[in-house]
């Protein structure tokens, strides 16, 4: 099965004698397994060990393949456990659904059973999160978990809604923000007083908009951006302010690795990271 292998050593039916075959459709008792099996895990049968271990390595090769990603391309990785059949096809069905121009959703694992240790095992080497619907993790195994570095770990989920939003947000996780800009204002660089490392004391007058302490500048010269900057402190009449406007001149304590020159301008600029959403 998927979380533990054996050998047969004995076959039983729903009387308890024992059988040499099983047939499709017939109740069965097998004996022989290292550990017990997940409820609802499928039973795969091999004639000799060699066989039963090329069927391992190929599955151990087609988790390889999947973990190909194109160079560029986002990917979330999730193995998915649900209580019973019928819970675990919908939820299948429903994330099958879910945008993924954005981010590539991959179903590793489905299927039916509590989480296991080869659950955990999975999930580390293949860089997944491990989502389940209505289903428990034993205080063996949680502990198992805890000693394994599982970005995302464990979600349990009561609701199918909930668990489709737990995977959504997982996926929007991957996204980069989106970085929105905002210009404020340009300032004329007139004069320059000192300078000392990064740090320079300029003078200037406010053209567009406004300056304010603490700002991001662009530095142009001859209208091309040649570097960034930062506004350290703002003067006007030798008092400290907070903010000039448009049509004022003021003192700049500036800090960049670019020097200034006269005729430079600094336009100030604030940013938004705001969350993307597939």
């Amino acid at each position: 099965t998927a979380s533990t292998w054996g050998k047969v050593k004995n076959l039983k039916d729903f009387q308890g004698s024992s059988v040499k075959i099983a047939y499709p459709s017939q109740p069965i008792t097998v004996l022989g397994f290292e550990k017990p099996p997940s409820v609802g895990e499928k039973i795969k049968v091999y004639k000799d060990s060699n066989q039963a271990l090329e069927a391992i390595e190929k599955k151990e090769r087609k988790v390889s393949s999947v973990l190909f990603v194109e160079e560029g391309k986002k990917v979330l990785n999730i193995i998915l456990k649900a209580d019973v059949l019928g819970s675990l096809e919908a939820v299948e069905n429903v994330l099958k659904n879910l945008p993924q121009e954005k981010v590539i959703l991959r179903i590793l694992k489905s299927e039916v059973g509590n989480i296991q240790e080869t659950d955990i095992k999975l999930a580390e080497s293949a860089k997944a999160q491990i989502f389940g619907f209505r289903v428990k993790i034993d205080s063996l195994t949680l502990n198992f978990l805890r000693q394994k570095k599982i970005k995302g770990g464990v979600k349990i989920f009561e609701i199918i809604y909930e668990l489709i939003q737990g995977v959504r947000e997982a996926m929007e996780k991957i996204l980069e923000p989106e970085i929105l800009r905002k210009d404020l204002g340009e300032i004329e660089i007139l004069a320059l007083f000192s300078k000392r490392k990064n740090r320079q004391t300029i003078g200037g007058r406010v053209n567009e908009g406004f300056m304010e302490k603490g700002k991001k500048c662009e530095i142009l010269r001859e209208e091309k951006v040649i570097g960034r900057g930062k506004i350290i402190n703002l003067q006007q009449n030798r008092k400290d302010v907070e903010r000039i406007n448009k049509g004022n001149e003021c003192g700049i304590l500036f800090e960049s690795k670019i020097k200034i020159e006269q005729g430079d301008i600094l336009r100030i600029y604030e940013e938004e990271r705001k969350k993307r959403e597939l």
